[in-house]
């Protein structure tokens, strides 16, 4: 029995989290960190990989820093510029910050066990199947038939939603999600060293990088209509590899390390939550930006230190909400009205021939879809020790 449980008494506690990806367990970081009763419930039992472009902008890495995670330490990989290409052209451009690449895998990890250190009763293998309020408490209850009450509930169940507690469609709702690790050739290889290679195809777009011990993540996300169309995962990567000549040359020779790949859907894009239900919800259950700006991570992050601030000093849900909104409602306008052109035969047309010309543009994008800096909780952040363990 955790510690938690046994002093009240029954399955309770203060702060109840819900999904331990990185905005619950960034979540839960902060509030045990100040000293607030705190309990994590992560439905699978081990570390599991999970359909990410795993992308660390510059926010995100200053936000791992701030909770005593070094990505580098894990082995993360460095990236400093962009390819973008289409068909048989291609353009370069340098990042306008110096990004990091890391798999889910092991980030999720070092954040479950940097949580647990500063005192947060985690608990695997812990599936909520339903949530609900009862005379001013939550009560989740759980696959294995227990129950948890709390009197505050953060939401962060990622991309998958609670019964009953559906998010609303995004503006953009129509796209199926992929994720495949792979070994590259050699010479393949180095030529992705500080690199992100985003391409774009009819219907579609995704992005290959390396990540620690110098796998590649292929991560795409493509039109349910365009998918049906095609026939299916694997005719699908066929005619990308046959029609982007720059794809075809890194897969060339390369070995997939899954059996199939890790598939996602819907994702709703553009979505960014209108109501609260009393809820604390953080990371895609607030938010869910195009995965063209590598900006997922640094979202979940920020909703999660938002909400820890927030509620610490007595905040309330929805004016957390109103806040978030704020912080990121023109970004992901931006980010949803470029991400729904590109998908297009004219978006891939004007891509082609305008980023040739003008390779600021990606620059211009890249920066216009982040969080700015004015809004990152730097002098609001806890004060974190360094960690003992997670970045071993």
């Amino acid at each position: 029995m955790n510690r938690v449980a046994v002093r009240a008494g029954r399955l309770s506690t203060d702060n109840l989290v819900i999904g331990g990806g990185p905005a619950g367990s960034m979540l839960a970081i902060r509030l045990a960190t100040a000293g607030r009763e705190v309990v994590l419930l992560e439905k699978e039992r081990s570390a599991h990989h999970k359909v990410c472009g795993e992308f660390l902008s510059r926010e995100a890495i200053e936000y791992l820093r701030q909770a005593g995670i070094d990505p580098l330490a894990l082995g993360a990989a460095t990236i400093r510029f962009m390819r973008h290409s289409v068909r048989r052209s291609q353009v370069e451009a340098a990042l306008p910050f110096t990004a990091l690449s890391l798999s889910r895998l092991v980030l999720d990890e070092a954040l479950l066990a940097r949580a647990a250190e500063m005192g947060c009763s985690v608990q695997r293998g812990a599936f909520v199947e339903k949530l609900t309020s009862q005379e001013g408490r939550w009560i989740g209850e759980v696959r294995s038939g227990l129950s948890w009450r709390a009197s505050t509930v953060f939401l962060a169940s990622g991309k998958h939603d609670l019964r009953g507690l559906e998010r609303e469609r995004g503006v953009q709702g129509d796209m199926v999600g992929f994720k495949l690790h792979w070994r590259l050739a050699p010479e393949q290889t180095e030529a992705m060293r500080e690199f992100m290679d985003l391409f774009l195809f009819r219907g579609g777009y995704g992005g290959l990088c390396l990540v620690e011990a110098d796998v590649a993540n292929l991560c795409l996300v493509v039109r349910r209509s365009t998918l049906r169309k095609s026939g299916g995962w694997s005719e699908l990567l066929a005619t990308l590899l046959k029609d982007n000549s720059h794809l075809g040359q890194r897969l060339h020779g390369a070995t997939q390390l899954w059996e199939r790949p890790l598939a996602i859907s819907p994702i709703p894009y553009g979505y960014l939550a209108g109501k609260t239900d009393g809820l604390w919800r953080i990371g895609d259950q607030a938010a869910v930006i195009p995965s063209f700006t590598g900006d997922g991570i640094s979202i979940a992050l920020h909703s999660a230190s938002l909400a820890a601030q927030m509620s610490l000093a007595g905040d309330t849900a929805d004016r957390y909400r109103e806040m978030l909104r704020m912080h990121l409602g023109r970004r992901m306008a931006l980010a949803t009205g470029i991400s729904r052109a590109m998908v297009t035969g004219a978006g891939m047309a004007f891509s082609s021939f305008g980023l040739s010309l003008f390779p600021s543009s990606m620059q211009w994008i890249a920066n216009s879809t982040r969080i700015p800096d004015r809004v990152l909780l730097h002098a609001a952040a806890p004060s974190l020790p360094e960690s003992r363990s997670a970045i071993r």
